[in-house]
Formats: C-alpha cells, structure tokens, sequence
C-alpha cells in the first residue's frame, strides 16, 4: 500500500503542481521549458508506475474492506458511468464536436466518470485511496481551470464527429469490459 500512496503523491503532486502557475513558471524559468517537461514527465510516470506496482501489491496480499457496495443499485449506474467516461475519453482526442464542447474538458469529466463508477463498485481502501485520488484530483483541477478562465473546447453544432465519438467510445468500452479480467485481472461485471 505503501507504494500505491507515493505513487499517487508523485503523480498527483506533479499533475497539482502544473496548476499553480506562478511556482509552474518560476521553475520553469529556472530550468527552461524543455527539462521542465522532462522532470515532469518523469516524476508523472514514476508516479504512474508506482500507483500500478503499488496496487497490484496491495491487492495480492488482501483486499481492505471498508465498506460493502450494494451491488444491485450502484452496478448499473457504474457500467453507465464507465459508457460515457469512453465516450468522453474518445472525445478528448476527437476533431470538434458537439459532445467535446458540451463537455469542455472532456479528459477530467472522463476522469471523474471512471473515477466515481470504479468508487461505487469498489468499497476497499486500496480503491479508495486509488479511485477517490483521482477523482479529488480532477474535481480540484477542473475548478482550477474554471478559475484561471479556460473555457474548454471550442462550442459548435452537431455533426457526424458526435456519431463516431459515441460508436468509437461505445466500442471502447465493449472491448475493455471484455478484457479487463484479462488486462485487470479482476472481471468488470
């Protein structure tokens, strides 16, 4: 578990600290922009490689429970936000959309989408700490961002970019479902 927790200090610190742009551009100023984003790059996937070592550790030493999810109301509802966490992963990286700008951020409402089905499901500490990380993380970044007047993506109208966004994200989703055990190793359903 011990791993897990500074796995997430270290990518969560370094994706907060990217935040606070006065202290984000006096060090880059100090460093120059290239090995800024190097360093940053670094200590995020230290981080991330933490939190992956560090979680399969604590699961195969025992689960933590702290609470137990009632399966029948919270499961439905966390299949659905896993649905649309896809749909807007996909629309991050898709051409303009009517679903991207409706979203804004579409990354963070992913983030918080897959965060909050995982949280649902999942009442052990391990997930907790995990799942309820990343969601703290991307509410606070989000309100950040509202706050330093980032208004997202770009509003536009319908179009044929919001049919592939969904099938893409739809497919996304039946392909994870299928192989998370495989990949997880721990079924989805």
């Amino acid at each position: 578990m011990e791993w897990l927790v500074v796995g997430l200090v270290l990518f969560l610190g370094a994706h907060t600290f990217g935040t606070l742009r006065s202290p984000r551009a006096a060090l880059i100023g100090r460093l120059g922009e290239g090995p800024y984003k190097g360093l940053y790059s670094l200590i995020s996937l230290v981080g991330l490689v933490l939190i992956v070592v560090g979680f399969g550790a604590y699961r195969s030493t025992g689960y933590i429970q702290v609470w137990n999810p009632p399966r029948a109301i919270f499961h439905p509802i966390a299949l659905f936000l896993l649905w649309f966490a896809f749909v807007a992963l996909v629309a991050t990286y898709s051409p303009p959309s009517r679903i991207k700008s409706l979203l804004r951020h579409p990354m963070l409402v992913a983030v918080k989408a897959w965060a909050l089905s995982h949280l649902l499901v999942n009442g052990d500490l391990g997930s907790i700490l995990l799942f309820g990380g990343l969601l703290a993380w991307a509410v606070y970044d989000r309100i950040s961002l509202k706050r330093r007047g980032d208004a997202g993506a770009a509003q536009v109208g319908w179009s044929g970019n919001d049919v592939l966004v969904v099938l893409l994200g739809t497919a996304a989703y039946v392909l994870m479902f299928w192989l998370h055990d495989t990949l997880i190793g721990v079924a989805a359903a």
